[in-house]
């Protein structure tokens, strides 16, 4: 069963909406957001913005150097050391910012990877999934208190249209059964990254907190690290001198909607949707479109109940009871 409010709403945004314009007007001052991979590519994108507008943006990375080099100079933006593949890494990183006091107004789950070969992590666990899914569901469940603290805070799930490619598959989540399928494993994670948003906002919305999932667009970005130039011209991505699709967004406009989500008062009343184009995407029955909308496989709130009892007992974290 999908959210009714699973429908666009006309924002006034749309396919080239940069950042930095969904955000005119808005003073973030006394703010803070915290965005996951916020040191490259889109996160990058998402963190000027915040900070242009004012907010206090804390930048965790596994590689604090690099990501500090990267945000050097910009205002109000800090980082610190975070592994989302490492949940003792996870846990340091929540009980240091609960320590803190701070409030967390905007929770950007932005880090991923994509289309990686076969790696496993902790205990064995298949890598997009983990990092992409496990990671930032621990990671949000143990900021709840900070989250409840802001009196109004927004989580925002950054998804893709790669979640077409796979529902989640409760009976082998991890491939330990079935062939390794990078894509397959890109797409269930995509889809964990949607369905997460849908129950955290069921929870959290008594509480003030607000959860939200986005597709931001086709974009060439670090994320296709593990992709050959062959692979990418063959799915018409590039072509052979390397230029971008004509369709692809430049990472100002990809880092919009995620950044729409976080702070449009068009949302004030609304959560658990799946956006696109700084808008509430269409529902798109199985089959019927690859690159815009969202399938029902990945708002159904069966699914989204049935994917937090799975990360429940993988994690050991709860939140949001």
């Amino acid at each position: 069963m999908a959210n009714p409010d699973q429908a666009p709403i006309k924002s006034g945004f749309g396919l080239r909406t940069t950042a930095s314009e969904v955000l005119a007007g808005i003073d973030l001052s006394g703010k803070t957001a915290i965005v996951t991979g916020g040191y490259s590519g889109l996160g990058l994108e998402i963190v000027r913005a915040l900070a242009a507008a004012r907010a206090d943006v804390l930048v965790p990375a596994r590689r604090p150097g690099l990501a500090e080099a990267a945000l050097s100079g910009l205002p109000r933006v800090t980082t610190t050391a975070l592994d989302l593949g490492d949940l003792p890494s996870v846990a340091a990183f929540a009980k240091d910012y609960l320590a803190s006091g701070r409030p967390v107004h905007m929770l950007i789950n932005n880090a991923a990877v994509m289309a990686n070969p076969e790696t496993r992590i902790g205990p064995g666990w298949e890598s997009q999934f983990a990092t992409n899914h496990l990671g930032h569901f621990a990671l949000t469940c143990r900021l709840q208190p900070a989250l409840e603290a802001a009196g109004g805070a927004r989580v925002v799930s950054v998804s893709s249209t790669g979640h077409k490619l796979s529902p989640i598959v409760f009976e082998d989540v991890h491939f330990r059964a079935r062939p390794y399928d990078k894509w397959k494993a890109y797409g269930q994670a995509k889809t964990a990254n949607a369905l997460f948003a849908v129950e955290l906002d069921r929870r959290g919305k008594s509480r003030n907190v607000r959860a939200f999932a986005c597709h931001p667009g086709g974009i060439l970005t670090p994320l296709q690290r593990h992709l050959p130039k062959e692979e990418m011209m063959a799915a018409g991505w590039i072509d052979a001198d390397g230029n971008p699709n004509p369709m692809f967004k430049t990472t100002e406009q990809g880092a919009a909607t995620a950044t729409w989500c976080a702070t449009s008062p068009q949302l004030a009343d609304k959560g658990g949707v799946y956006c696109e184009d700084c808008d509430i995407a269409v529902l798109t029955p199985h089959g019927t479109s690859r690159y815009s909308g969202v399938d029902p496989h990945a708002v159904d709130a069966e699914a989204a109940v049935r994917l937090w009892a799975l990360s429940v007992e993988a994690t050991g974290v709860d939140a949001f009871a």
